[in-house]
């Protein structure tokens, strides 16, 4: 009603329809009141702006694999459309985030990410385009469906996410360009998957395809567990088929973020994990610069970043996958979109890429952006995934190809073991510098433990173990503490040792999938009781490291504007 009276008002001082012709009685001159700009509403509520408009989608309600990165994005995106002379609208529906902030955009809708939700928003507000590579897979999965009912999809187009999403395409795609990917085939059957899986030799990892956060991805090792799976997999994405590759034991995984104008593409970072292929890239603690990757590697991994951003004509944000084998370089996928590392990337290396990668989307090159060069810190930067693992009694705390981490936090300093170690801290992970460590871990890591248990021993540490690992502890020469395993019965046994607080912590690798009852509740009584644990060898190693470090010096502790001065110094 108010905005129909103000139409009637506005009407009357024009002489327009409804206005009140009367003459008014001669006197005193008055003096014009002071009206209020009025400034019209359609009738669904919005105002509208004499600027253009760039709509951006965020992230939808938070969830596992779709966290707050996403989010931290869209924001620098609404604030990059805004310094470019845009009227950012953010579309999102979830009142935990800073994107939905009443500040933060020029116009919020919250609105829930559907196609049919977005079209009305488009039809009411006619941008120049909708930008959906800032909100993660979410927004993603409209690109093609959006840009069908005419809608103009800024920076790389929809073909282009669908070439690299779709494991037909994109196989052709790395053919092309003489890249190396793992032996791979697609699937809508169980009778299909068996047939790809009998070609390629177990294990396999299997996953639906345009899913978030590795959400049904399994490694399975034999036609019962992919039977299985594959009856599990289409009831989570019924229209799309089930990618099936040949899973690289004992690889290390690297990520990489990049961005590109079409012409020109920078690095953000290449960044190595510490956990091995396997661990869903959200759960694995990773580090920039890489930490034992040798430069021609690192080489390698950026050109074929720049090849498939070309041949994909990246306009924005792409973020590749790689795993390492040997001396070998597989391609193990390709996100034409920000990924979840951004924000650790711009914190790591001072740059905002998100808000560089719209203003490239929004018609901007990267030299007319000073960007032109890769950054490589003079120091450790280290991601950790924060788990919520306190909040479900009695879970088994172990990782997989499906994200199970809720969040994560950053550690830097000039040694890697020393950045590794702040992370974990930051991550709630107190590591005791003495104490017993309980080591116990499946055959397949039981040669290796054994120069990560001499570190932790000359560390002074002592050992405390079950049978198998503390035998074979001993023929390498350590003193080992044996305690009788849970399901003995005899006692007391390491939960009880747990429950003494006797532990300093644990580093358990489990024994398959399909984990024992006993092996379960010595981890979750470790997440009960606050006690450091870690499951993977390589985890464990990196542990060490930074025991190692803190050992022979005090971490210092600086800023992180300090860090980025010296940023400054390299550059």
């Amino acid at each position: 009603m108010d905005n129909l009276r103000a139409d009637r008002s506005d009407a009357s001082r024009d002489g327009s329809a409804g206005s009140d012709h009367r003459p008014k009685p001669a006197g005193k001159a008055r003096r014009p009141r002071n009206r209020a700009k009025v400034v019209p509403r359609r009738r669904n509520g919005a105002v509208p702006a004499g600027r253009r408009k760039v709509i951006i989608l965020g992230g939808g309600p938070n969830r596992i694999g779709q966290g707050i990165e996403f989010d931290y994005c869209c924001v620098h995106a609404s604030f990059a459309c805004r310094e470019e002379g845009f009227e950012s609208i953010m579309v999102n529906c979830n009142p935990e985030t800073v994107s939905t902030d009443y500040d933060t955009s020029d116009k919020l809708y919250f609105e829930p990410l559907t196609l049919e939700d977005v079209l009305g928003i488009v039809e009411v507000e006619q941008p120049i385009g909708v930008v959906v590579q800032f909100g993660g897979q979410t927004p993603l999965n409209l690109a093609i469906p959006l840009q069908k009912a005419g809608v103009n999809i800024l920076g790389t187009s929809p073909q282009a996410i669908d070439r690299a999403e779709d494991r037909k395409r994109f196989a052709v795609l790395l053919t092309k360009l003489g890249l190396r990917q793992p032996p791979n085939g697609t699937s809508r059957s169980p009778e299909e998957a068996l047939r790809i899986a009998k070609r390629l030799g177990y294990p396999v990892l299997v996953r639906p395809s345009y899913v978030l956060g590795g959400r049904a991805m399994e490694i399975v090792y034999s036609d019962d567990e992919l039977k299985d799976y594959m009856q599990r997999a289409v009831m989570a994405s019924p229209h799309r088929p089930v990618l099936v590759d040949k899973f690289l034991e004992d690889a290390v995984e690297i990520d990489v973020d990049a961005v590109s104008d079409g012409e020109r593409t920078v690095i953000c970072g290449v960044m190595e994990h510490i956990e091995e292929a396997g661990i869903h890239s959200g759960d694995s603690c990773c580090a920039l610069p890489p930490f034992t990757l040798a430069d021609n590697i690192v080489a390698e991994i950026e050109a074929s970043t720049r090849e498939m951003a070309a041949e994909l004509d990246v306009r924005g944000l792409i973020n590749v996958q790689y795993a390492l084998r040997g001396d070998t370089v597989y391609v193990l996928e390709v996100n034409p979109r920000a990924s979840r590392t951004v924000p650790f990337v711009a914190k790591a290396t001072g740059v905002p890429w998100a808000g560089i990668a719209t203003k490239v989307i929004l018609g901007k090159t990267l030299a007319e952006l000073g960007v032109t060069q890769e950054i490589r810190p003079p120091y450790s930067a280290v991601k950790a995934p924060v788990f919520p693992w306190s909040r479900f009694p009695g879970v088994d705390p172990m990782l997989g190809p499906e994200m199970k981490s809720t969040g994560e936090v950053m550690g830097i300093d000039r040694k890697f073991g020393v950045a590794f170690a702040k992370s974990q801290i930051a991550a709630g992970n107190a590591w005791a510098l003495k104490g017993k460590v309980f080591v116990s871990v499946n055959n397949h890591d039981k040669r290796d433990i054994i120069s990560v248990a001499k570190r932790l021993t000359a560390l002074g540490f002592t050992l405390v173990s079950t049978h198998g690992t503390a035998q074979v502890l001993r023929t390498s020469g350590m003193e080992v503490e044996e305690l009788p395993k849970v399901q003995e019965g005899a006692r007391p046994n390491i939960v009880d040792r747990m429950k003494n607080g006797e532990i300093a912590f644990l580093i358990n690798t489990p024994s398959g999938r399909h984990c024992r009852p006993f092996e379960v509740s010595i981890r979750a009584t470790a997440v009960r009781l606050g006690i450091p644990l870690v499951t993977t060898l390589s985890g464990a190693s990196a542990v060490v490291l930074g025991l190692e470090e803190m050992s022979r010096e005090e971490p210092t502790v600086r800023s992180l504007q300090d860090y980025q001065q010296d940023l400054a110094t390299v550059r």
